[in-house]
């Protein structure tokens, strides 16, 4: 009987597993074409704003240093080239005042949350693009791009994200 319970709930998971891929297909093949043409969509309520990698590059970009740090390498400082997330956000006309976070996706599913008091610190949050003189590469070709999240006050650099598709300002 116990056996049959479980073969139940295996069935029943494996349904939900499939009713929720359905549902999600258009939603990942929109943001993996974000991701192939370097576009990053920024939202704001029901609002969304796409940007192209030469509409972000033309905002203030600045050559920072920041420190990585994974579990897999020693620290290493680079030399990373960007724009700072406010500039991003408010080249979309979008005002923080009256938010309370911005939530950064990444094509693979990792979310970052951020503070606007983060955001609006300044030289602390990045949207980088490029490291050590060169762009960063495509998750295909072992890079961490063609967007990075860097928060160079993360210590540890556990908050930056990798392959940024969207940025949802809430």
């Amino acid at each position: 009987m116990n056996k049959n319970k479980i073969y139940i709930a295996i069935g029943i998971l494996i349904i939900v597993v499939g009713v929720f891929a359905f549902m999600n297909r258009e939603l990942v093949k929109d943001k993996g074409y974000a991701l192939d043409n370097a576009e990053v969509i920024i939202k704001v309520g029901d609002l969304e704003t796409v940007l192209g990698y030469e509409n972000i590059k033309a905002l203030e970009e600045v050559d920072f240093s920041a420190i990585l740090d994974t579990s897999d390498t020693d620290p290493k400082e680079h030399t990373y080239t960007g724009v700072p997330l406010k500039k991003v956000i408010e080249e979309c006309g979008i005002s923080l005042n009256g938010k309370s976070k911005i939530v950064v996706r990444a094509v693979d599913g990792y979310t970052v949350a951020l503070t606007v008091d983060e955001v609006l610190d300044e030289d602390n949050i990045y949207l980088a693009y490029g490291i050590d003189g060169k762009p960063l590469k495509s998750k295909s070709q072992g890079g961490s791009g063609p967007y990075q999240l860097i928060v160079r006050k993360d210590q540890f650099s556990q908050r930056w994200c990798k392959f940024i598709v969207e940025i949802e300002v809430i």
